[in-house]
């Protein structure tokens, strides 16, 4: 019998200045101190991307806190991490990353029902600062709506 997990970190800036154009989860390779961390919620997504190197997908500068009782076994906290996708998702995204515009981000770190940490990756487009302050107008008219319904 397993309990599910209530981990769930998210990128938040990431629907503001992108534009998510395709949705894949990926695995992604843990040191054991790494995934107690996760398993705390002691992780960020904050300003982290993803790079290929040769044919694999790395995610940068994701910080993962240090375990409390890992002592001399503990990791480093921004290391780069490799994402675990199909072959066929990978040479997809690489040509798509290609064209110009287009990059992936991380979106969500998750734990699934197994207790195997996950990532849900975007390949994403960047948003233009009109785009960006419609996104705002839209959420306060949004939030002015449901104010009134409200009372």
């Amino acid at each position: 019998m397993r309990l599910s997990s209530s981990v769930n970190i998210k990128n938040r800036r990431a629907s503001f200045d992108y534009e998510i154009l395709d949705r894949y989860t990926a695995g992604i390779v843990l040191y054991g101190t790494e995934i107690k961390s996760i398993r705390e919620e002691h992780a960020s997504l904050a300003d982290t991307y993803c790079q290929f190197i040769g044919e694999e997908l790395w995610v940068k500068q994701m910080n993962i806190s240090l375990y409390r009782f890992g002592s001399y076994s503990n990791h480093e906290i921004k290391r780069d991490r490799k994402l675990l996708l199909t072959r066929r998702e990978l040479r997809k995204l690489h040509r798509q990353t290609l064209e110009s515009g287009k990059t992936i981000i991380p979106l969500r770190l998750y734990i699934n029902e197994k207790g195997i940490a996950k990532m849900e990756i975007g390949l994403c487009q960047g948003k233009k600062n009109y785009d960006k302050r419609a996104a705002l107008k839209e959420k306060d008219d949004k939030r002015a709506l449901e104010r009134l319904f409200k009372n």
